[in-house]
């Protein structure tokens, strides 16, 4: 059973002369991570509001988007390089309202309408509240509603980051993007049709006509077919899957492809842009030993993709949204009273698209 949310606050919201609302109260309701363990469900609680650091704006969280590493630190997956003082609150991505401005923050106001992914180590969507730099953050686009907007920014960035910043996918290149009907698939298909290439991936039968309808062009039942044997000469792999699929995927690319994963194992080009220390960097380098390897004796490339927070990338997001050439794919949406069964169902994975939590 989850646990439930202890009272509500008695602080509310204020509104001031001109109008414009202002936060009141002192504590906020939040689905803590008390300990790392495996499916440990979040603990609802009461806890400060947090206080602005420098940069930073308040962000009233009226949706959040569920993802796969919001369970992967619970259960503790990430604590060697993600290393969280517990207990925290868990989420990544917000789409809420500005409610308070911090000391040397300039870009927002109160009142506007933001959506973002929050930094590692200030995450907490799961909350009515959470404190966001404003290099992180955008303005939502005009054209979704909250719950829309939330369910975009971590997936966003990320196939920005694999397909522009780091492949710099071309038109009439080819990318094999893995998993089309999850959270990152359906978005980066988008993106790289957008961009002009030739999309493939993997999904079940049961939707193929989704990510058609998205912009796939060649669809692998993964269920019936092993891509390994349809795909070929391709420019691009996305991977998202294990590690038996990301050494399939080598066979596919072309002489001097780009293999990049966003599921490991760290290479060290990683570790020395995070300056973790030297035995980490040994640990990342021994993981990733044998995809490398193989890669340079195909004559590709690979690295590894952890996604960062950054709001100018969020701002291209928001208008190629805005003129509809990229849409939100949604699959449900639960109240903030069920965010243990949220994140429950986005570990399924059954979830089409996104999974979102309603907070306001």
């Amino acid at each position: 059973m989850p646990a439930p949310l202890m009272s509500p606050n008695v602080a509310t919201q204020a509104v001031d002369a001109g109008g414009v609302r202002r936060t009141a109260r002192h504590t906020m309701k939040a689905f803590l991570l008390e300990r790392y363990g495996k499916k440990r469900p979040l603990r609802g609680a009461d806890v400060p509001l947090p206080e602005l650091r420098e940069g930073e704006v308040l962000v009233e969280v009226h949706a959040a988007g569920v993802n796969l590493i919001d369970a992967k630190i619970r259960d503790g997956e990430f604590k060697l390089i993600l290393p969280y003082r517990l207990p925290t609150a868990l989420g990544h991505d917000v789409a809420g309202v500005v409610v308070k401005v911090g000391p040397g923050a300039r870009q927002f106001k109160v009142g506007d309408e933001v959506y973002a992914r929050v930094d590692d180590f200030r995450i907490g969507t799961f909350a009515e509240f959470v404190p966001v730099q404003e290099a992180s953050l955008a303005p939502k686009p005009k054209n979704l509603t909250m719950e829309e907007a939330a369910s975009i920014p971590l997936v966003g960035l990320t196939a920005w980051q694999t397909l522009v910043e780091r492949a710099g996918l071309q038109r009439g290149q080819k990318v094999f993007i893995q998993a089309g009907s999850g959270g990152v698939g359906t978005f980066a298909i988008q993106l790289a049709k957008h961009l002009g290439a030739t999309v493939a991936t993997t999904t079940s039968a049961g939707n193929t006509a989704l990510v058609k309808g998205l912009g796939a062009d060649v669809v692998v039942d993964y269920r019936t077919q092993d891509f390994e044997e349809v795909l070929r000469d391709y420019d691009v792999v996305l991977n998202s899957q294990d590690g038996k699929t990301l050494a399939k995927s080598l066979n596919v690319l072309k002489q001097g492809g780009r293999l990049i994963s966003i599921s490991g194992p760290p290479d060290p080009d990683f570790a020395a842009e995070h300056s973790y220390p030297g035995f980490l960097r040994f640990v990342m380098r021994l993981l990733s030993m044998g995809i490398r390897r193989k890669s340079r004796r195909r004559e590709v490339r690979y690295s590894f993709l952890f996604m960062r927070a950054n709001g100018a990338q969020l701002r291209e997001i928001t208008r190629l949204i805005e003129r509809g050439a990229i849409r939100p794919v949604i699959d449900r949406t639960f109240p903030f009273s069920s965010t243990n069964e949220a994140l429950s169902y986005v570990e399924s994975g059954r979830a089409k698209g996104k999974v979102v939590i309603k907070v306001k």
